[in-house]
């Protein structure tokens, strides 16, 4: 059961991520955007990744698409600017698309049988046993990975700060 749903999931994911690809109202392609973004999120809870599936809702399908659905407010598109486009970039596109499946047939004609079928660890993606490996070995590049946030939000906020 828990197979048949995650393909479904995976189809639904493939489905919304070509929408976005070829829709031609950019509103459509971001709310396509966000389905992936979700159903991606569902893989990993399939996967017993509780954690990944959190923060990819969180980070992904929260604040970037609220970033991006701004900036496409912001842009007010219209159908006259459409016109104007290359069709370069499709080819471009199209041309990625194309290497990318090589390299994943590549991949997948690597893979072998049942190699990691008998050594599967369940708790693996856990947030439970995260935290603890986060907070007992990694304690002191976790804190440094925090000072250096901390002190990007600083550098910003100086940035931006207006002389009055």
């Amino acid at each position: 059961m828990e197979l048949i749903l995650f393909y479904l999931v995976a189809a639904i994911a493939l489905l919304s991520a070509g929408y976005f690809v070829f829709a031609k109202n950019p509103l459509y392609a971001i709310l396509s955007l966000i389905v992936t973004f979700f159903s991606i999120a569902g893989m990993y809870v399939l996967l017993n990744a509780q954690f990944l599936g959190v923060i990819q809702v969180i980070v992904y399908a929260g604040a970037i698409m609220v970033l991006f659905l701004y900036i496409l407010m912001m842009l007010n598109l219209n159908k006259e600017d459409e016109s104007k486009k290359q069709n370069i970039n499709k080819f471009v596109g199209i041309i990625a698309a194309g290497i990318l499946f090589v390299g994943l047939l590549g991949a997948y004609r690597g893979l072998s049988g049942n190699e990691v079928a008998g050594n599967v660890d369940f708790s693996v993606g856990l947030t439970k046993n995260l935290g603890q490996l986060l907070f007992n070995e990694y304690v002191l590049p976790f804190e440094f990975a925090s000072v250096l946030i901390f002190a990007g939000i600083v550098g910003a906020v100086l940035i931006g700060k207006r002389d009055l």
